[in-house]
């Protein structure tokens, strides 16, 4: 009884974080933009990932939690501590993910301030330049009551809630559409870069690994390479996610 009311409880601070605004944001950018995010550090998109990205004069976020690193999974290989230098030094941005991939609704004030600090910690520990200015709820769920908390720490949160950003933007939840082989297609990439177009949005990809066989939750360096295509086409900005904030705000 207890674990089921606890969940009912996730499922209502999700919903109140997906449509209670923790301010309100107008977004001023000239163009249609998108940003290609990555979550978890598998070591294919370091590679396969972050080369192709490169290949189109792009760069990408990487939303990492320090005590993943070098921990693999039944699904892929993890990149390493060699790795997040490597996507910083080569000019992707390095986004926070809390420490201990915990769930943002499951941790209180203290505890969500201590997985910040500390994965904060990890990253100047490798390179003290490294700043994280985004950050990437863990499993895609929200919390309302760290929202406010999250605003003070971080420019924006990422969600895993399908849709475009535009006009007034929750900068605490932004949506965002799966880079994922399982949920889209090509006829699908190009509908969300209509859907961008139409509405002069921002466009926010998420995946995980980038490879030939990918997981339940990545995508093959070909439906990545297609999306990048149908950028340039299109002539839409790639943008890290700092990189189109900044952009929303002239």
């Amino acid at each position: 009884m207890n674990a089921m009311f606890s969940e009912a409880r996730v499922k209502v601070s999700h919903r109140l974080a997906m449509h209670l605004h923790a301010g309100h944001f107008q977004m001023r950018n000239a163009t249609p933009m998108v940003s290609f995010t990555f979550d978890d550090l598998p070591k294919s998109a370091v590679t396969n990932g972050a080369d192709l990205l490169e290949a189109h004069g792009a760069r990408g976020t990487f939303y990492v939690s320090g005590g993943l690193v070098g921990v693999g999974t039944p699904y892929w290989a993890a990149g390493d501590a060699g790795d997040v230098l490597s996507l910083y030094r080569r000019g992707h941005e390095i986004g926070c993910h809390t420490f201990s991939h915990h769930r943002a609704c499951d941790l209180n004030v203290a505890s969500l301030a201590n997985e910040i600090m500390r994965n904060r910690g990890y990253f100047r520990a490798l390179d003290a330049s490294i700043e994280t200015e985004t950050f990437a709820y863990p499993y895609g769920y929200g919390s309302f009551g760290r929202k406010h908390q999250l605003r003070d720490q971080f420019q924006t949160c990422r969600s895993i809630v399908p849709g475009i950003n535009s006009g007034d933007a929750d900068l605490q939840f932004l949506r965002a559409m799966p880079l994922i082989d399982r949920q889209i297609d090509r006829v699908g990439v190009e509908r969300v870069f209509d859907a961008a177009e139409t509405n002069n949005g921002w466009l926010i990809f998420y995946g995980h690994d980038v490879t030939e066989r990918p997981s339940p939750w990545g995508c093959s360096p070909a439906l990545l390479d297609y999306a990048l295509e149908v950028a340039a086409r299109r002539k839409i900005p790639v943008l890290t996610m700092a990189e189109a904030l900044r952009c929303a705000r002239t």
